[in-house]
């Protein structure tokens, strides 16, 4: 690991109040390495061998989830796509673009679209997720 990628990583586990561990130092690498959002099978396949078990690939990432460091991007395929939480507000993911042909998911995070507005009474809408679907520039 490059000396400035274990200092954003440090700096960031300190920043959320988490102590410094293997597991959670590697896993975090993972997603700061990808260009996309990874799901629980894509980290543990990026970290090979040494890869905790999956158990502990699993509380880590809930940890993050739950101080903020990262968040849910969005479901396919019922699992769970995780990201870095910072190019997101609290209350809207930047949108997500998976191409219907070769699969790869790709973040939108230049293009903005405004909040839902207008929901119908007794709704109360806590985050909005953008999942835009069709083809890629390479498949079209």
């Amino acid at each position: 690991m490059k000396a400035t990628a274990k200092n954003r990583i440090d700096h960031i586990l300190k920043a959320a109040g988490l102590r410094r561990t293997g597991p959670r130092m590697a896993i975090l690498e993972a997603l700061l390495n990808a260009r996309k959002p990874l799901t629980h099978a894509h980290i543990a396949k990026k970290l090979g061998p040494a890869a905790p078990d999956k158990v502990t690939i699993y509380r880590t990432l809930e940890t993050f989830v739950h101080t903020g460091i990262i968040h849910r991007a969005f479901l396919r395929k019922r699992a769970w796509h995780f990201e870095l939480a910072h190019n997101c507000t609290d209350t809207q993911c930047h949108p997500h673009f998976t191409c219907n042909d070769c699969g790869t998911t790709h973040c939108l995070t230049r293009m903005t679209l405004p909040l839902a507005s207008g929901q119908p009474r007794g709704f109360i809408i806590h985050r909005q997720r953008i999942q835009l679907d069709g083809l890629c520039p390479e498949c079209s």
